[in-house]
């Protein structure tokens, strides 16, 4: 069995952070230009520079995107890019377009170059020509079957990696080459800017007949007829992890913190299970099901893995969000009398439960005590967005640097 890597996305040096604490092997990241999320955060160069160092200090590898489908006009903006990039001394590029790979050859000649799954990668013809050309990693297309990814691996070479995603986001479109945000809105997609129109509900109106609106399906809510569900394939990772996978890739660049530490533990748990004991994770598959389940989620599919999907498998009925369990902050400090820093993300009061989530898996309940503000003057309450607070958890918390708080808001 391949020794798998667990990549997860960070859309900010927070994000990285939490992502390294909660058990990332690497993470992936944009820089401000040629990534496909610009209305992420994203990193300066300055946040670019703390993140690898973070990440190196725990020996996780940072893998910086430029897979934009570039114009005439980025070209020489790209090769400024690289040429900067080379001081920031990141682990690998994801690249999907061929003049950009050839840039990224001559700049960083000793760059580790991962093809982009916008390079809609579905045979193993495909995994050998970018093999050929130097580079160490392609990202299999999201519309691949187990079936065809054993295939592909058993037939290139042992030393290139296949990387695929098995958690977030799916799109309508093949592997993400969309033009439906650009038609509607004017923001490209394949430039980073998409507003995710397949999201949106839609109905037939014929044009003699204005405002009279006419269901694609027998629906009170409408047709969301391009909404793909979101990928989940954590029940699965006996046949991800035999069928040569060398990376599983977290979709999420636009996440919390909170996605990102809670998808992070529950796969490298289940990853790490797995590898010491079949036996052991299928014993914890509910302690699985039950973590996902306390992110932000909309309904799951398993994609493409076991087939294709039929409309009953993929597309939802609405695209409604569940949010299980609020983000409330992420431990900053631990002064000696057990009072805790944080900048906190949501409202909370004194008394009220919350849960922490630590790295090594554990989720304790601890009551709030006393809040005060950075300057110590008492609150009962924290209704200000992103206020600097001190949080009494109580004398006997087990509370460290990087703990994550939130509340449940499921129904007693």
């Amino acid at each position: 069995m391949r020794k798998v890597e667990l990549l997860v996305p960070a859309g900010s040096l927070d994000t990285l952070k939490t992502a390294v604490i909660y058990g990332a092997d690497a993470v992936y990241i944009g820089g401000e230009a040629f990534g496909l999320r610009a209305k992420a955060k994203n990193f300066t160069d300055e946040e670019m520079k703390a993140g690898i160092a973070f990440a190196h200090a725990h020996q996780v590898r940072v893998h910086v995107t430029a897979n934009i489908l570039v114009h005439n006009d980025d070209l020489a903006e790209v090769e400024r890019y690289f040429t900067e990039l080379a001081d920031l001394s990141p682990d690998a590029l994801i690249i999907s377009d061929p003049g950009v790979f050839e840039i990224a050859r001559r700049v960083l000649p000793e760059m580790e170059i991962h093809i982009s799954t916008q390079a809609n990668n579905t045979n193993y013809g495909t995994y050998r020509f970018w093999h050929r050309l130097g580079a160490k990693r392609v990202v299999a297309a999201r519309e691949l079957s187990l079936k065809e990814i054993r295939e592909i691996r058993e037939r290139i070479p042992e030393d290139m990696e296949m990387e695929c995603f098995v958690h977030g986001a799916m799109c309508i479109s093949y592997s993400g080459r969309c033009l439906l945000s650009n038609f509607l809105t004017g923001r490209d997609a394949n430039q980073g800017s998409c507003t995710h129109p397949c999201r949106w509900n839609y109905a037939v109106v014929e044009e003699t007949r204005p405002g009279e609106y006419m269901p694609l399906v027998e629906n009170e809510r409408g047709t969301f007829l391009f909404n793909s569900k979101d990928l989940c394939m954590i029940e699965h990772i006996p046949e991800l992890m035999e069928a040569g996978i060398d990376s599983f890739k977290i979709e999420g660049r636009m996440k919390t913190a909170l996605y990102v530490a809670t998808v992070a533990r529950t796969y490298r748990k289940a990853i790490d299970d797995y590898r010491e004991s079949p036996e052991n994770y299928r014993a914890n598959m509910e302690w699985y099901r039950a973590e996902i389940a306390k992110c932000t989620i909309r309904e799951f599919t398993t994609g493409f893995y076991f087939g294709k999907p039929g409309p009953e498998s993929q597309i939802y009925r609405d695209s409604t969000y569940r949010k299980n369990y609020t983000y409330l902050g992420t431990v900053e400090e631990v002064r000696r009398d057990g009072w805790i820093r944080l900048t906190q993300k949501n409202k909370f009061s004194v008394g009220e439960q919350m849960e922490i989530m630590k790295p090594d898996g554990r989720n304790l309940t601890v009551t709030v005590h006393g809040i005060t503000a950075e300057d110590g003057t008492p609150q009962e309450s924290c209704p200000h967005a992103c206020q600097t607070i001190w949080v009494d958890p109580g004398a006997d918390a087990d509370v460290g640097v990087y703990d994550i708080l939130r509340r449940s808001e499921e129904p007693a």
